[in-house]
């Protein structure tokens, strides 16, 4: 390939978008394997709808796999989660470099006043390398199913 042709589209065949194109240069690799994931190793992130601040997460490799996600800082504003060194260097940064984090939610089907945040293993990415990690924090500090709404706000008071 000469320097100015532009990469080969990668188009996949989703279950939830149909078949999608991917611009090569948008591909997230997942540093180390989901768990309960092993084949899926890249990703590309899409927008839900353009007024909405949830986006999916995309397998390219398991079409069927698509996570809801969050910035987490939309969620929740004082998330400030130490993130563990080795994963930092496992993305190619360093300490103090600009990172993404994005909280998976769960959404229980027919009950999105019953959805969570999973605050202990945010997803980490490096966007100057395309590389991403779930990262797991500490669960004294963090909840796997943190509510997303209050009693108060599902209720409409």
């Amino acid at each position: 390939m000469k320097l100015t042709e532009k990469p080969t589209i990668i188009r996949v065949k989703t279950s939830r978008f149909g078949e999608i194109a991917v611009d090569p240069d948008k591909v997230i690799s997942m540093s180390s394997a989901l768990p309960g994931f092993p084949e899926a190793r890249r990703f590309v992130l899409r927008q839900h709808d353009h007024k909405s601040p949830f986006m999916w997460l995309q397998s390219l490799d398991n079409p069927d796999l698509a996570f809801i996600v969050i910035q987490a800082g939309q969620l929740v504003a004082d998330y400030q989660p130490q993130l563990p060194l080795a994963g930092i260097r496992e993305l190619g940064a360093s300490v103090g470099s600009e990172l993404e984090i994005l909280l998976i939610l769960a959404i229980p089907h027919g009950k999105p006043q019953e959805m969570t945040a999973n605050l202990l293993g945010p997803m980490v990415i490096n966007w100057a390398t395309r590389m991403a990690k779930q990262v797991l924090l500490d669960p004294q500090k963090y909840d796997a199913r943190w509510p997303v709404f209050t009693p108060a706000l599902v209720q409409g008071e």
